[in-house]
C-alpha cells in the first residue's frame, strides 16, 4: 500500500500552555466538571471517556473535590474507561493485578466521590476483552460521549490505538478502528514497566484491549492533557498539520473540538 498524504489543513485543536503538572491538573479537573455538570443540566445525562496513567492521578483527586463540594446528583453519570489489560488467557486482568485500570479508577476517583452524590458503579465502563463489540454498543446505546479525557504515549499513542506504518493501512480505514484487543508496541511496554511497574517488564501483559479510534474521534469533545518531557516529540508532531497513522494522536487535527494542555516547564513546542 503506498504511502497516504494529506493536504494541509488549518490547525483545528486548541494548544493551551500552562505552567506546570499543578496548573495542568486544575484546568483539566475544572473541564471534566463543567462538561459533566452542563450535559448533567442540559439532558439529566452525562458520558465521559476517562484515560489512566500517571498524568491523571492528580486531575481525578481535584475532580472528586469539585464534585463532592458542588453536591451534583451523578445519578446519570456514565463513565467509559479507554482501556485495560488482558491476561495470557484473553481476558481483563483482574481487578488485584498490580496494573489493573479498574483498581487505578476505583482507588483514584470512584472511591473519592461522596457516596450521597449517586454515582453508580454498575455505570462506569471498562472495554471487555472478551465482547469488544459489546462495549461499543453500550456506548452508542448511550448516545456516544460527551467528552473524551485522553494522554499521549510517548510513541504518539490514544488509548492502545497504537502506531502503525503508513504502508500498512489509510487514515480511513485508521480512524474507523473499533475497540478491539491488541499487541503492545514494545515501547509501551517498557515505557508502562519504568512508570507504573519499578522498571518489572515481566508485570506488564503483552496485550490490552482498546476503545477504538472510531469511538474516540465520535466525543463531542476531546480533551488531552500531556506533562512529561517525551512527550514533546509526538506533540511536536502533530504540530505539522499532518494526520498519520504512525502518530495515532495526530486525529486529534480532524475533530472539530479538541483541546491539549500541556506544561511548558517540560515541554517545549
Amino acid at each position: 500500500m503506498k504511502p497516504e498524504t494529506r493536504n494541509q489543513k488549518p490547525n483545528k485543536v486548541t494548544w493551551t500552555p500552562v505552567q506546570d503538572y499543578e496548573a495542568a491538573s486544575r484546568l483539566a479537573a475544572q473541564k471534566l466538571f463543567d462538561a459533566i455538570a452542563t450535559h448533567l443540566d442540559r439532558k439529566g445525562n452525562a458520558a465521559i471517556g476517562l484515560a489512566t496513567g500517571n498524568t491523571m492521578i492528580r486531575p481525578y483527586q481535584l475532580l472528586a473535590e469539585l464534585l463532592n463540594d458542588a453536591g451534583l446528583d451523578l445519578g446519570g453519570l456514565a463513565t467509559f474507561n479507554l482501556d485495560e489489560y488482558v491476561d495470557h488467557q484473553g481476558r481483563n486482568v483482574a481487578s488485584d493485578h498490580p496494573l489493573s485500570y479498574h483498581s487505578y479508577m476505583t482507588e483514584r476517583l470512584f472511591n473519592l466521590l461522596d457516596p450521597r452524590l449517586g454515582f453508580k458503579l454498575e455505570n462506569a465502563f471498562f472495554p471487555d476483552a472478551e465482547d469488544p463489540a459489546g462495549f461499543d454498543a453500550r456506548l452508542e446505546a448511550r448516545g456516544g460521549l460527551d467528552l473524551q479525557l485522553l494522554g499521549i504515549g510517548f510513541n504518539g499513542h490514544i488509548a492502545f490505538n497504537e502506531p502503525q506504518p503508513e504502508s500498512e493501512i489509510s487514515t480511513e480505514a485508521f480512524a474507523a478502528l473499533p475497540t478491539r484487543v491488541i499487541p503492545l508496541a514494545q515501547q509501551t511496554i517498557e515505557t508502562n514497566a519504568r512508570l507504573t511497574a519499578s522498571g518489572d517488564l515481566t508485570a506488564v501483559p503483552r496485550k490490552a484491549v482498546t476503545m477504538g479510534m472510531r469511538q474516540i474521534l465520535a466525543a463531542r469533545d476531546i480533551l488531552l492533557v500531556a506533562c512529561f518531557k517525551e512527550q514533546t516529540v509526538p506533540l511536536r508532531r502533530i504540530k505539522t498539520d499532518r494526520v498519520s497513522v504512525e502518530t495515532p494522536a495526530s486525529f486529534l487535527l480532524d475533530h472539530p473540538s479538541a483541546e491539549i494542555i500541556y506544561t511548558t516547564d517540560t515541554i517545549t513546542l
